[in-house]
Parts: structure tokens; C-alpha cells; sequence
């Protein structure tokens, strides 16, 4: 069995939050290139109208994808960066997109990129426009077994009593500890970061700060944790 722990500064130290099943998200890098021959804003119809074509993109292909997966798969395509073109006038010759594409279902996650794909294809056909799709496999979600997750709840009631058993929701980020999933039963938990006192810091801001009473609680509790799936396996 393999076990984990991941920093959470919604809980405070000494708790401990487990959750049965994917507990993160599968995540995915998506970049879309286009290229046009360009020209000139007041002949959009002699060309290929690629400030256009990206807002298409940009918009039709998030929703469309809603309605080709199932809703409670909670799969999201975001943008992160567009880019395309300098002066007010001219139609640029190149743009690109980039963006993220998640799901909490290890199943949808496989069918994801022939969806994708087959959907930016039917909305750029009208356009002219041409491009270049790379979509770059990620991490698949985390899914807990119930036999590694309970060790781990365990564990964290051992080292710390009742009060540190806590639950957890799944979250839409990913987090390449999936990977180890694939090959062994194991669990990843939530570590209670905050104090309990003042501002709780996300994870991903320049500004995150930890208790670092945090640090000894999860060790005893990965140490725990671990004497468990011994004791299991040599029983």
C-alpha cells in the first residue's frame, strides 16, 4: 500500500480529512494554434477571420463539451491565455489558446481528448481557419480505496484522538500522486495546516504560511498508517 498527505489550510492542525474515492481531479494541458493568411478588418471575406475563430473557440467549446459528458463527472475546460494579433486594423495571421481541461471521473478522463477534438474540428470548419491541437495527457484523479483511507482515519485518531477525524470534498485539482494509483491500493489524506487562529492562506498564493505543529502530527500519522498495512499484510 502506498499512503500520502497533502497540506489543507482549511483544517486546523491536528485533523486530519479522508474521503473515500477520487478525492482530486484529472488535469489535462490544452493548446490550440490557428493560423490565417491574414489581411486586412475591412475584407474579412477575403480571408480567414482568425480573431473570430479564437472567440469561437473560446466560448462554443466549454459549453458544447457539457453536452457530450455526463454532468456529474465534473469536467471543466478553462482558458488560461489567449493571444492573436497587434493592430486594430489587421486580421493576424496566427493566435493561440491555452487552457486546462479537468474531470473528477477516471472514465470520462479517457474519452476526454476524442471529444475535445472532435468538437474543435466542427467549430472551426465554418471559419477556414487552420490549426493545430495538442492536448497533453496529465495526471488522472486521485481515487482513496476504502481499506487505505480507513487506515489512514484510523491512524489520525490513534495519533490524535476523535477530533482529528475530519471529511473531505473532492477537489477539481490534480495532484500527480494519481500515478502511483495506478499500480498500487493506497489513499492520500488532507494535513490541517492552519493554526486555528487568523486569515486561513490558500495553498497557491506567495502569501501561504503552515503551522508547523502540522509536521510531526502527519508524520506519526504516516508512520501509523503504515504499521497498519504491515500488520494487515502479515496477517
Amino acid at each position: 500500500r502506498i499512503f500520502a498527505l497533502h497540506c489543507d489550510p482549511r483544517l486546523e492542525v491536528g485533523r486530519l480529512g479522508t474521503r473515500v474515492g477520487p478525492i482530486t481531479s484529472a488535469c489535462d494541458l490544452i493548446e490550440v494554434r490557428l493560423t490565417s493568411p491574414g489581411g486586412h478588418t475591412s475584407r474579412p471575406h477575403l480571408t480567414a477571420d482568425l480573431v473570430q475563430a479564437l472567440g469561437l473557440l473560446a466560448t462554443q467549446v466549454p459549453l458544447l463539451l457539457t453536452r457530450h459528458v455526463d454532468p456529474r463527472s465534473g469536467t471543466v475546460l478553462t482558458w488560461g491565455a489567449v493571444h492573436a494579433g497587434d493592430a486594430a486594423n489587421a486580421i493576424p495571421q496566427s493566435g493561440l489558446l491555452r487552457g486546462t481541461l479537468r474531470t473528477a471521473d477516471h472514465a470520462t478522463w479517457t474519452e476526454l481528448e476524442e471529444k475535445l477534438r472532435a468538437l474543435v474540428a466542427a467549430v472551426l470548419a465554418p471559419t477556414g481557419v487552420g490549426y493545430v491541437l495538442d492536448h497533453v495527457r496529465g495526471v488522472p484523479p486521485v481515487v482513496n480505496d476504502e481499506v487505505s483511507t480507513g487506515m489512514l482515519r484510523d491512524a489520525a485518531v490513534t495519533v490524535g484522538g476523535e477530533a482529528a477525524d475530519a471529511s473531505t470534498e473532492q477537489s477539481s485539482g490534480g495532484e500527480d500522486f494519481a500515478w502511483y494509483l495506478e499500480h498500487s491500493a493506497g489513499a492520500m489524506a488532507r494535513l490541517g495546516v492552519w493554526s486555528g487562529t487568523g486569515k486561513q492562506r490558500d495553498i497557491h498564493q506567495p502569501t501561504f504560511d503552515l503551522d508547523e505543529r502540522a509536521l510531526p502530527f502527519g508524520s506519526r500519522v504516516l508512520v501509523q498508517a503504515a504499521l497498519s498495512a504491515l500488520a494487515q499484510a502479515a496477517s
